[in-house]
């Protein structure tokens, strides 16, 4: 038992480290005659609160603060408000922080499987979290969040599960998905009224620092940059898969339609036999499909299908062969293509052009997805009702 807390403690070490390496790194890198700072991201966030203090669009341009545009809510903007009280070093090494510690708490508090394992996941994940921290992105604490969710339903929190389901919302609008797993739990009533209510409190949250003029201009800008915010963009997804190797480039709304059909198919069927084993593949699986369904997905984005792909594998008494070469394709193409143990010249000439680092993942999705399925016999399915 020492021993193994041994081992916790350093993990918690070693996610700590990183996320102060990742931060120290980006300010190392970052020169004063660079156009773009290497923690970019990080100061789009800790603008976007006081845009919104002063009355100005946080939507539109901001050359002079940073590059790129500000695509979150109102909401998120005022989240971010502790880190406007901190100069940049110290609000950037609290926010990778946050998205590593939060993580590893996730992970950590996951039922129905072993401390040893919960270890292995966070061991696992972790690089791909580095990926996420040098680009002080907030994929790691959406992760978190999600995770955070589906530990709540399974202890009976409804409240809790759908506040942690909404705060993710307002900070990237796929984890609304996650609110279909409320489908396997009891008191879904409760959770509806709930999700309502944490919707309107957090979507009213800006009042507190803005006038209902100011939210609406807010607003009008979010909407119009949404509308905008249109490209031929492919991501690292099975939209980018399908261009790249088959030449498939406008499909997408009908691959989407697809994949949202298949997933409420095994969603319906899953739930013939919800065992915790069944709740945690499906699960596992819907951290996967926010990935690899989205078209605007990077590297970055992926600490959310490899937690997915993580909590599957590892969940499992006794993987079969197929299983350890996915996860051993994740780790290789997924989580370590972006580092500098990957061949560079293997990165740029096969993974990038070819979004290979989406296809474990694509694969391990459909194995979940053909597991979920197997087991129901249409001969059992008389009288099943969807809710």
């Amino acid at each position: 038992m020492q021993q193994k807390n041994k081992q916790v403690w350093l993990v918690l070490l070693l996610y700590i480290v990183f996320a102060v390496a990742a931060s120290v790194g980006q300010f190392l890198k970052s020169k004063p005659e660079d156009p773009i700072s290497r923690y970019n991201n990080y100061l789009i966030f800790k603008s976007s609160f006081q845009y919104l203090r002063n009355h100005v669009n946080m939507y539109s341009e901001h050359p002079e603060a940073y590059y790129d545009l500000y695509k979150y809510s109102p909401s998120f903007a005022v989240m971010f408000a502790p880190f406007s009280l901190l100069n940049d070093h110290a609000g950037l090494i609290t926010w990778n922080l946050l998205n590593a510690l939060s993580l590893f708490l996730a992970v950590w508090l996951l039922p129905g499987i072993s401390e040893n394992k919960k270890i292995f996941i966070l061991l696992f994940v972790l690089i791909e979290l580095m990926t996420n921290m040098q680009n002080s992105q907030s994929n790691g604490l959406v992760a978190a969040l999600l995770i955070g969710a589906f530990i709540s339903f399974e202890k009976q929190q409804n409240v809790i599960a759908a506040l942690l389901i909404l705060l993710s919302v307002y900070i990237k609008l796929f984890g609304l998905l996650m609110a279909v797993m409320f489908l396997f739990y009891k008191k879904r009533m409760q959770f509806i009224v709930w999700a309502a209510i944490w919707a309107v409190l957090i979507f009213l949250l800006p009042l507190v620092f803005t006038s209902f003029d100011g939210l609406q201009m807010q607003l009008e800008g979010w909407v119009e940059m949404l509308k905008n915010d249109h490209s031929l963009s492919e991501g690292i997804s099975l939209f980018g898969i399908l261009g790249s190797w088959f030449g498939l480039h406008h499909v997408k709304i009908f691959i989407l339609a697809a994949g949202l059909a298949l997933l409420m198919i095994s969603l319906w069927l899953s739930r013939y036999k919800a065992t915790f084993e069944v709740r945690t593949w499906y699960f596992a699986s819907l951290l996967i499909w926010l990935v690899i369904f989205n078209h605007k997905a990077e590297s970055p984005t992926y600490i959310i299908a490899a937690s997915g792909a993580a909590i599957w594998f590892f969940q499992k008494p006794k993987p079969i062969l197929a299983e350890k070469v996915l996860i051993a394709l994740t780790l290789i193409l997924t989580i370590l293509s972006p580092t500098d143990l990957f061949p560079r010249e293997i990165r740029n000439s096969w993974v990038v052009p070819y979004s290979l680092k989406a296809l474990p993942c694509i694969l391990i999705y459909f194995k979940i997805t053909y597991d979920l399925l197997k087991p129901v016999k249409l001969s059992k399915l008389k009288g099943l009702k969807i809710f």
